[in-house]
C-alpha cells in the first residue's frame, strides 16, 4: 500500500480545481548567477533579488531595510554612520552598518579625507570627529547629547544585519524546512501497558 501524504494541502484556482499543492514542497527558485546576485544584494538591499526577477522580496527588503538604516541615520543626525579606527574611538558599530553596502560606503571616504588633515564632505554627514578624548567634553560628546545617538547607531547596525540575512537569501535562495510530522504520529505504545 503506497504511503500518502499527510501534509497540509490547499486547492489550486483556476483550470486545476481538482488538483492540491503541497504547502511544504520546496519551489524552484531561478538564482541565476548566485554571486552577482549576492554582491548586488550588498550594495543595494534588494538589488540581487531584483536581479533575479524576485520582484516582491526586492521591494520588501529594499523598503524594510532601507527605511530602518535611513530612519536611524536621521535621528542620530547624520552622524551615527562613520568608520573610525583610532586607538581612542574605534567605530566597531561600522563593521554591521556595512553590511548594507552603499549607503554605508561614504563613511570611509570622509573617514580617509579626515585622518589626512583634508576637510570632510557633505558638511562633515559621515564624517568620524575630528577630536576623541574621554577625559573631556569633546565632540562625540556633544553628538551624544545633541542627537539620539545611541539609538540611531542601533537602527542602522540592525539594518545592516538585516540586510545579512537579505544577502544570504539572494546568494543561496530560499531556506524550507521538512513539516514536523512528529506531531501527526500518535505516541509509541510503552512498555509497562500489558
Amino acid at each position: 500500500m503506497p504511503k500518502q501524504n499527510t501534509a497540509p494541502q490547499l486547492p489550486r484556482h483556476g483550470n486545476h480545481t481538482n488538483q492540491k499543492t503541497d504547502l511544504f514542497a520546496p519551489v524552484d527558485v531561478d538564482l541565476r548567477d548566485p554571486l552577482v546576485a549576492t554582491f548586488l544584494a550588498w550594495l543595494w538591499p534588494g538589488a540581487g533579488h531584483l536581479y533575479q526577477q524576485r520582484y516582491g522580496k526586492a521591494i520588501l527588503f529594499m523598503a524594510c531595510i532601507l527605511s530602518i538604516f535611513f530612519f536611524g541615520f536621521a535621528i542620530g543626525g547624520g552622524r551615527v554612520v562613520y568608520a573610525s579606527w583610532k586607538k581612542e574611538d574605534r567605530r566597531l558599530p561600522y563593521l554591521c552598518q556595512l553590511c548594507i553596502g552603499a549607503p554605508a560606503l561614504p563613511a570611509l571616504v570622509q573617514n580617509y579625507r579626515v585622518t589626512r588633515g583634508r576637510t570632510a564632505l557633505f558638511n562633515g554627514v559621515m564624517a568620524p570627529p575630528r577630536h576623541v578624548n574621554p577625559e573631556h567634553r569633546d565632540e562625540l560628546a556633544e553628538w551624544h547629547e545633541k542627537y539620539q545617538f545611541e539609538l540611531g547607531t542601533v537602527f542602522t547596525m540592525i539594518a545592516g544585519l538585516l540586510n545579512v540575512l537579505a544577502i544570504y537569501d539572494a546568494g543561496a535562495g530560499p531556506v524550507f524546512t521538512p513539516p514536523d510530522t512528529k506531531r501527526d504520529k500518535p505516541p509509541p505504545p510503552e512498555a509497562n501497558d500489558r
